[in-house]
């Protein structure tokens, strides 16, 4: 396909629209090292997000987090005494199949024996993720096929529909990529 490229960036930016998609990938990729992983690390909680009277705040910006052995994490609520109850009831309902205990403001996160089912949680986890991703790539897709039909008196119905044609073709790479990327992490899950 040969597209004038200046006519092209006049109508819309290609290259924007695919460092939008490229970005679902990253944000996958991210989503899957922090919350889809056997491997504990104090990061896995950063993620998690803990409803306060102040609005939603990380669980990382009102505790200190900290690994104590490969099976507890430590989450020190002593500057926010206050959330506490709001942090456990967070890291409950993470999805991450959690069960902490509290001791004052510290709260002892104990990390679950890697099951067969833990596991199969793990990959029905990393398949959810997934699909939200492709729902962002639709978004980024729908976003761009709406710019370029507001540019419908820019340029012939041609080049419109050869421009359609290309971002079509980046939003198909770009689940391919989203699903190897979930192939590789089922991969690593599963063994």
């Amino acid at each position: 396909m040969n597209l004038n490229t200046t006519l092209v960036e006049d109508i819309i930016s290609l290259e924007e629209v695919d460092e939008e998609m490229k970005s679902v990938i990253e944000a996958l990729k991210d989503n899957f090292n922090k919350t889809v992983n056997i491997r504990t690390s104090p990061g896995s909680l950063d993620h998690i997000t803990v409803v306060t009277a102040d609005g939603k705040l990380a669980l990382n910006q009102i505790g200190q987090i900290s690994m104590k052995s490969p099976q507890l994490i430590l989450v020190n609520m002593a500057s926010f005494p206050e959330c506490t109850a709001a942090a456990i009831k967070a890291i409950r309902e993470s999805g991450m199949n959690l069960n902490p205990e509290v001791e004052g403001t510290l709260i002892r996160v104990p990390i679950p024996k890697v099951t067969r089912e833990h596991r199969e949680m793990l990959v029905k986890l990393a398949k959810q993720n997934t699909n939200k991703a492709k729902d962002s790539l639709r978004k980024v897709r729908t976003n761009a096929m709406n710019k370029l039909k507001k540019s419908k008196d820019k340029a012939s119905e041609d080049t419109i529909r050869l421009i359609e044609k290309q971002i079509s073709q980046m939003a198909d790479y770009t689940v391919a990529e989203l699903d190897r990327h979930l192939a590789v992490k089922t991969k690593e899950l599963l063994g």
